[in-house]
């Protein structure tokens, strides 16, 4: 019988075949993800998972082929470009039944290949993590399929869960514990493990590793948390929301620890509200809608045909016709105006030539190329089928030309 880990800071129950190795009844560090007992192979022991969760230790009955030896930690994984490692063709997830269900994830279609770093972002209930759930093996599809290193996640979890690590978007460890107490329990569960001052280093914990939890910061125990999810150094790693709570500075570090990761051959899933995060480790993402994927790409093509804008105010109450621009304008009471563009460097140099004619001014004049940022927020303002009416679900338009971002005054 299979119970389940619900990892919401108290201590839960398990009854689950017991693994080569145990952990004391003690330890809990909890997550926000109902964690199925099953998917962790731990013992029949009271715990909690920690928000990072990699490859236990292999079950008896799971044949020596399931779990390859680990290559050493600086080592390229070999893997053909291309690769498929996960595949997912109709997935839904639905909550609750008849009238008052709810389908959070509403068939989408998804293929991940080996190496790739790929970003799932998506706007409040927009289906990441019940998506999510379904590809880290912790929940049951209502339909469709999921295939992970070739088998299903959820039912076929002791050919994936080894190969795998996970950083849920929040957890603990006992107070009482120190950072390297706590990151040693957690090894002592993993297949081959990394050793705890390496994996300390790297999330820059060295100077840490005698300090209690209770008196780690916010950033620190995220920190520890993804050392849990890398120090079974996984072939496949999801991250959910991996530097909330960071400073600048731990976040820059966590950015140089994945694209480490990635380019060791690491398939790493990300997901993440700090849309630069995205642009600069993600090579392709998805953008979630009310369970559907409206857009799909490297980032260049999911802004490929979004406008740009121009925004400036004219000084004068009254200024001569505005010039020919090849987008359209409007200009408010106030002598504002907002200018929305595809062609972005022609009508700024038309703007400029005609206020440098006519003696206007043009303050605060901010000229932006379309951004992920300005997609995202117009698909979470588009219409509640999920689709966004500029442009198909997945984008293949060639990448957006470079444009000008500028704020400036020019002189009259």
């Amino acid at each position: 019988m299979t119970s389940t880990v619900t990892t919401n800071r108290s201590t839960a129950s398990t009854a689950s075949t017991a693994s080569a190795r145990t952990l004391p009844a003690t330890v809990a560090t909890p997550a926000t993800r109902a964690v199925p007992a099953a998917a962790i192979d731990t013992p029949a022991a009271a715990i909690d998972t920690p928000a990072a969760i990699t490859a236990p230790a292999p079950t008896t009955d799971a044949p020596a082929t399931d779990a390859p030896a680990t290559p050493a930690p600086d080592a390229p994984r070999a893997h053909a470009p291309g690769e498929p490692l996960i595949v997912a063709q109709g997935l839904e997830r639905r909550y609750g039944s008849g009238r008052t269900s709810h389908l959070a994830v509403a068939g989408i279609d998804l293929t991940i290949t080996r190496g790739q770093l790929f970003a799932l972002l998506g706007t409040n209930g927009a289906g990441k993590t019940s998506t999510l759930e379904v590809l880290e093996g912790l929940a049951r599809p209502t339909g469709g399929s999921a295939r992970v290193f070739g088998h299903d996640p959820y039912r076929e979890r002791r050919h994936v869960r080894p190969r795998q690590g996970l950083m849920l978007q929040t957890g603990g460890f006992p107070p009482d514990l120190t950072a390297a107490e706590a990151l040693t329990m957690w090894t002592s569960t993993l297949t081959a493990p990394r050793p705890v001052t390496a994996v300390l280093a790297d999330v820059d914990l060295a100077d840490k590793a005698r300090t209690r939890i209770s008196s780690l910061s916010g950033g620190e125990l995220r920190r520890l948390d993804l050392a849990c999810a890398i120090a079974g150094d996984p072939e496949l790693l999801f991250l959910d929301e991996p530097t909330t709570g960071l400073d600048p500075e731990s976040r820059a570090r966590a950015w140089e620890l994945i694209r480490g990761l990635k380019e060791r051959g690491t398939t790493i899933v990300l997901t993440t509200h700090h849309l630069e995060e995205a642009e600069s480790l993600a090579d392709e993402l998805a953008i979630m809608h009310r369970g559907r994927i409206v857009r799909r790409g490297a980032v260049e093509e999911v802004v490929a045909g979004h406008p740009a804008t121009i925004r400036a105010a004219l000084g004068a109450p009254t200024v001569p016709d505005l010039p020919a621009l090849r987008g359209s304008s409007t200009l408010d009471r106030r002598g504002r105006l907002e200018i929305t563009t595809e062609h972005l460097n022609d009508d700024l140099l038309a703007l400029l030539t005609w206020a440098r004619e006519h003696g206007v001014e043009l303050t605060g004049l901010d000229a932006r190329a379309a951004s992920l940022e300005s997609v995202f927020l117009g698909i979470a303002g588009s219409d509640p089928t999920g689709s966004d009416p500029a442009a198909p679900a997945d984008t293949t338009a060639p990448p957006a030309s470079t444009a000008v971002n500028a704020t400036t005054t020019p002189a009259a």
